[in-house]
């Protein structure tokens, strides 16, 4: 690849002050400890001491140590020359045209371990690392330089130069890509490289090649859509490169060139040198056939909602047009029992009274009028999906064929009738006495099963569908090779890599080594809180179950405010008068002498930086955080560890 991938302005910026750093910059590294100071101490005049704490602090910023010193920001050399008790910061000009500063450079490298890019392992260190990140990630090149960057300062390298560290990330990355190609290429047989260049190959009516057919996801949510996209999985699986294991080649790559492939025009993949086009095309083929598979399922998922929001919705018009008669039905059923009910008619005239009020005729077709226009309470309108097969019929074959189902425990009677639905598909009376039955709910058994036990083909392919929705919504059921649908277990750690890390997790959780004894534990807990709960809900009156709309819902009574007892004021006063009035500083101090926690503080630039009292100042600092009053009110002007200055940061 080019090595120009830096701007001009990422090359200026390399190794200098691309602005004045932020605060938290400042305290990080160029704040000045003990051992900063007592170096520092030895310059005779205060612009030497400047300049060595501006070279200082520039080198575990930058990284590097700058040529000429006036390019340090004012407000770096504000923030060193107050920690130092400098007034005049115009003697860094005077450091600058002077010859002690290379001085200062050798002994900064000596006393803090900086080393050069070309000294020892470090090339051959880093070289490997980027080689590593390269193969595993796709970051951009000028993402590995900044991270290449960032790891010489972090280990006291100084840095080398632009091109050499550009050039270094450009090998790397051109490495990288043709191990990939030919880690992909390998997999290939000549009958498999064959159909993937039939991919490049436009189309004469058309003018347009199968590749770029292939990778546009449908767009219409219909049944001609849902068999465009059928169409579509089918084609890409006829490349005959579904089974080929890609498991040693990281996924991000595999990705990244895949979507290449999908932005790239045919004719410019087909100008790419052999290696790099069958992987181009292999990647491409793989991810576009989980994407294509993604998009099936997705139509699948949209197509019932659709279906079944559409047959509800005409059925609840088709009832509404029928409210009219179905009043005019209850009123006269109205009129017959109040007879029924009038205390004032004897039991032998209140046939006579009834029909005497309502005629016979009406009251018969008024009772044939209800049971016609009345239906179950939970009614989805199930049966009138009948119309609706031939739509089903025309990508049903094809779902079948192309799309494989696996399950849980929950989600096998579903598999199980999807499995039968492939058996019977081609025949035209199939026996359906044979079809599973545990999927069918009871708003469904209701439609498909008839009067005489027999099964409704039609009906229960629906009911095989929307099982499947509501089993892949769920996660009950999955597609094992989709990205989208997939098997959510299935990045959970398994076989020997969970074995390895079993007992140090099962450790740290409390938890048994076997999952047996665990679910049996948790088993007799929920059987034994639902027979009690069962037990005491006849005489529970702060439980009750109440009807809304077409299902049972559990309403819980809110709990009365219980007023406190007078022995509980009495307990919290006495507690309270006894407890030692003392103040929270003298607490956090009492603490840090029996553990004597803040020896385990470091300044982030220095491992084995100290400065004095930094005990009483960690205190102060973690008592205004915690109490989130700022470190105003704990400043102490006769104090040095309590005074305001150059802040301080520890880990």
């Amino acid at each position: 690849m080019p090595v120009d991938f830096l701007t001009g302005e990422q090359q200026r910026r390399y190794g200098r002050y691309a602005g004045e750093p932020s605060p938290a910059q400042l305290e990080r590294y160029f704040h000045l400890d003990d051992t900063d100071r007592g170096n520092i101490a030895r310059c005779r005049h205060d612009h030497t001491r400047l300049g060595y704490a501006a070279q200082l602090g520039t080198v575990r910023f930058l990284g590097t140590f700058l040529a000429d010193s006036s390019e340090v920001p004012r407000v770096v050399v504000a923030y060193l020359a107050r920690q130092l008790g400098i007034a005049d910061t115009s003697g860094l000009e005077r450091y600058a045209a002077g010859e002690m500063r290379r001085d200062h450079v050798a002994e900064i490298r000596r006393h803090y371990g900086y080393r050069d890019f070309h000294e020892g392992p470090e090339a051959a260190a880093l070289y490997r690392w980027l080689a590593n990140r390269a193969w595993v990630s796709a970051e951009r090149p000028s993402v590995l330089f900044d991270l290449a960057t960032a790891r010489l300062v972090e280990r006291k390298v100084l840095l080398p130069g632009v091109t050499v560290l550009a050039r270094l990330v450009a090998q790397v990355r051109d490495q990288a890509a043709s191990r990939l190609w030919r880690t992909l290429t390998r997999t290939l047989k000549s009958g498999q490289t064959a159909r993937l260049e039939t991919l490049l190959v436009a189309d004469e009516h058309s003018r347009q090649s199968p590749l770029e057919r292939l990778r546009r996801a449908p767009t219409r949510v219909s049944v001609a859509g849902m068999v465009e996209a059928l169409e579509r999985l089918r084609e890409i699986r006829a490349l005959g490169v579904s089974h080929i294991d890609l498991s040693t080649v990281p996924p991000v790559r595999v990705q990244v060139l895949a979507r290449y492939a999908t932005l790239t025009r045919a004719q410019a993949i087909a100008r790419m040198p052999p290696p790099r086009r069958h992987a181009t095309l292999l990647a491409f083929a793989k991810v576009q056939e989980a994407a294509a598979l993604d998009d099936v399922v997705d139509l699948l998922d949209q197509l019932i909602t659709a279906m079944l929001s559409r047959v509800e919705h005409a059925g609840q018009r088709r009832r509404l047009r029928t409210l009219k008669d179905l009043d005019s039905a209850a009123l006269l059923l109205h009129e017959a029992c109040l007879v029924l009910l009038d205390p004032a008619c004897s039991d032998r005239h209140v046939r006579d009274t009834v029909f005497a009020r309502v005629p016979r005729d009406q009251l018969v077709n008024a009772v044939a009028q209800v049971a016609e226009l009345i239906g179950p309470l939970d009614d989805h309108y199930f049966e009138d999906l009948r119309t609706r097969y031939s739509q089903a019929r025309r990508f049903l074959p094809a779902f079948l064929e192309v799309v494989a189902f696996a399950a849980t425990d929950a989600g096998r009677p579903a598999t199980e009738a999807f499995s039968f639905l492939k058996a019977i598909e081609g025949q035209k009376r199939p026996d359906m006495s044979h079809a599973p039955q545990a999927l069918l709910t009871p708003a469904w058994k209701r439609v498909v099963i008839g009067p005489e036990g027999q099964i409704d083909r039609r009906l229960y392919t629906f009911c095989v569908l929307e099982r499947l929705q509501d089993g892949l919504r769920r996660r009950d059921l999955f597609v094992p090779a989709s990205r989208r649908w997939g098997d959510p277990h299935a990045r959970l750690l398994q076989g020997p890599a969970w074995e390895k890390v079993r007992s140090r997790v099962c450790r740290t959780l409390g938890r048994s080594l076997t999952a047996d004894s665990e679910l049996e534990n948790l088993g007799k807990q929920l059987d034994e809180t639902y027979r009690r709960a069962a037990n005491n809900l006849p005489t529970n009156s702060a439980v009750t179950i109440e009807r809304e709309g077409r299902r049972d819902v559990l309403k819980l009574t809110p709990l009365d405010k219980l007023e406190e007892p007078t022995s509980l004021i009495d307990l919290r006063g006495d507690v309270t008068a006894r407890l030692p009035h003392v103040d929270l500083t003298e607490v956090l101090l009492e603490v840090q002498a029996w553990t004597n926690f803040a020896t385990e503080f470091r300044h982030v630039s220095e491992a084995d930086a100290r400065v004095a009292d930094l005990d009483l100042s960690l205190c102060a600092v973690l008592l205004a955080e915690a109490c989130n009053v700022g470190l105003e009110p704990l400043v102490r002007p006769d104090m040095p560890a309590l005074t305001p200055g150059p802040a301080r940061t520890y880990r």
